[in-house]
């Protein structure tokens, strides 16, 4: 489907007052008595990538001994959120804005590229297309590749670009990225084996992938989709092999100077695809064979950020290279099977559907073996937690003391400033987020959110520092109250018992949605962006 969520203008001003720390291309800070140069930056964004699938927050199945080295190595954060899904949570990463303004962020059709494989239109008219339909971008609209760019970092984006849902070479370069690969929409990239790919502007074919749909298979599990997606013809080289060749290269040719790699992996997003079932897997019988390769996706993701961190260990730069491992929404579910679990999600012993309201998601109602979401309610597109709590890592060693566990309330839209602080970009960062870069470092100053707020598709949601979250289903008119710190399950509505507490989040959300609800809610969010060939 097609979703349009329009620009918004910046109301929150945060002036980052820089006191010498990362200030300049060749400048230098001093950490424990050593001087040592400005910190490169590798942000891995993980796609669909439920909290409850990494082995630190408790996945049983699948072992991930990398990133939970980066959790052991530096900061865990278990209060991260982000958007519910894909594309406005990139958007508020990349622009630092929360996505229930009155405008938000334009997001454009994502099957336009296709049409060059089916021979309908050219990239040339593709992009002048797109670029014509969407609003121009204003001069002093700051976005995350920029803030690095302008203070003298090399700049890269690898793999799921922008947030899409088609994006173009004139944005990508707005955007602040030096460099770039990979799919230009997000439809294209719900398969693994693209006949072409975008390299800086230019059309790169793939020798061997000749299927339109880049090898996109059908869900749920059937013995059609099985067959489907086990037929090789077309399908020679896997996308994410060709990613990390792209982003350990970058690396390695830019080993002497700062650099900021963003590498959105399309891993472990489905429709489920894999070269071949890993080993830890071969002989599961807990597993279906789907099961087993969508596994398979998350233990190749977790081998991709050890591969990451080995080669800034050889090369000598990982005491001096940030890593920041997090994710654009939370589970999603691309292994049904009828009897094992099943979409639309149901309980799987009554067949009864969630509403996510009198029925909410869990994962042992389901049959969801792997438990992706950790126990939370909800899943992917919910404002419950399942669709918005988020794995959030940090690793600096000169910065950042290993093993710490920070309970701090972060927004994905907070990562703009806090990368902002963190170079040292000289102008003003007009955003939604707030720079954490204290917390990074472990000075309990600067400014905290008193909440933080996000759109979905029954309404808006807002969790507050003290860990009260009000929830909405507006199209029912419902505004359900919880406390987490109590109740991480959403199992218990406080809202008959605490009213003054509902009133004051329902006043506080109203106001964050600028006077309208609906706001927030996301397919109400705008009317559909038409782009048409006249870019009209």
């Amino acid at each position: 489907m097609k979703y349009v969520v329009q620009f918004r203008k910046r109301y929150m001003i945060i002036f980052v007052m820089l006191i010498g720390l990362f200030c300049g291309y060749a400048q230098e800070y001093k950490s424990n008595d050593t001087t040592v140069q400005q910190p490169n930056i590798v942000l891995i964004y993980a796609d669909d990538l439920g909290i409850g699938l990494l082995g630190h927050e408790g996945q049983k199945i699948i072992k991930t001994p990398h990133i939970d080295q980066l959790a052991r190595e530096g900061m865990r954060f278990t209060q991260a959120y982000s958007n519910m899904l894909c594309a406005p949570a990139r958007a508020s990463l990349i622009t630092g804005l929360h996505d229930s303004h009155e405008q938000g962020f334009e997001i454009t059709p994502g099957t336009l590229y296709k049409k060059i494989s089916t021979g309908e239109l050219s990239q040339a008219q593709i992009e002048n297309m797109v670029n014509s339909a969407l609003t121009p971008i204003p001069d002093n609209q700051l976005f995350l590749g920029q803030v690095a760019q302008e203070a003298g970092y090399k700049t890269v984006q690898i793999g799921k670009l922008e947030w899409g849902f088609s994006t173009t070479d004139y944005q990508m370069k707005r955007h602040g990225w030096d460099y770039y690969y990979g799919y230009l929409d997000h439809v294209r990239a719900h398969g693994f084996y693209p006949p072409f790919l975008f390299e800086k502007g230019k059309l790169v074919h793939i020798e061997g992938n000749t299927l339109a749909n880049c090898g996109k298979s059908g869900e749920p599990e059937i013995p059609e989709n099985y067959k489907e997606r086990k037929l090789m013809d077309g399908k020679v080289q896997y996308s994410q092999d060709l990613f990390m060749n792209k982003a350990l290269n970058f690396i390695g040719t830019n080993k002497n100077r700062p650099f900021f790699l963003y590498f959105p992996t399309q891993l472990p997003h489905g429709p489920v695809a894999i070269p071949k079932v890993h080993e830890d897997f071969l002989n599961d019988d807990r597993l279906t064979p789907i099961e087993k390769e969508y596994a398979s996706m998350v233990k190749m993701l977790d081998d991709n950020v050890g591969q990451i961190m080995q080669r800034l260990k050889e090369l000598k730069i990982d005491d001096n290279t940030l890593i920041i491992f997090t994710a654009d929404n939370g589970h999603e579910i691309y292994y049904a099977q009828e009897g094992r679990v099943e979409k639309p999600y149901s309980n799987i012993k009554t067949g009864k559907r969630f509403d996510d309201v009198e029925h909410k998601y869990y994962s042992h109602l389901s049959g969801d073996v792997f438990d992706g979401n950790g126990g939370r309610a909800g899943m992917k597109r919910s404002n419950l937690q399942g669709g918005i709590q988020v794995p959030l890592i940090i690793k600096c060693p000169v910065k950042i003391e290993a093993g710490r566990t920070s309970h701090k309330l972060i927004a994905n839209y907070d990562i703009l400033a806090t990368v902002a602080e963190l170079v040292g970009f000289s102008g003003p960062v007009n955003t939604d987020g707030i720079s954490f870069y204290n917390e990074l470092i472990g000075q309990n100053l600067g400014e905290e959110h008193e909440f933080v707020v996000y759109s979905s598709y029954t309404g808006p949601t807002l969790i507050t520092n003290e860990g009260w979250k009000i929830r909405t289903d507006l199209d029912k008119d419902v505004f359900e109250l919880f406390y987490l710190p109590n109740d991480f399950k959403e199992a218990k509505d406080l809202s008959k018992e605490h009213p003054q507490k509902l009133q004051e989040l329902k006043s506080q959300l109203l106001d964050a949605c600028e006077g309208d609800f609906r706001n927030g809610h996301f397919r109400n969010n705008g009317s559909i962006l038409k782009v048409t060939k006249a870019g009209k």
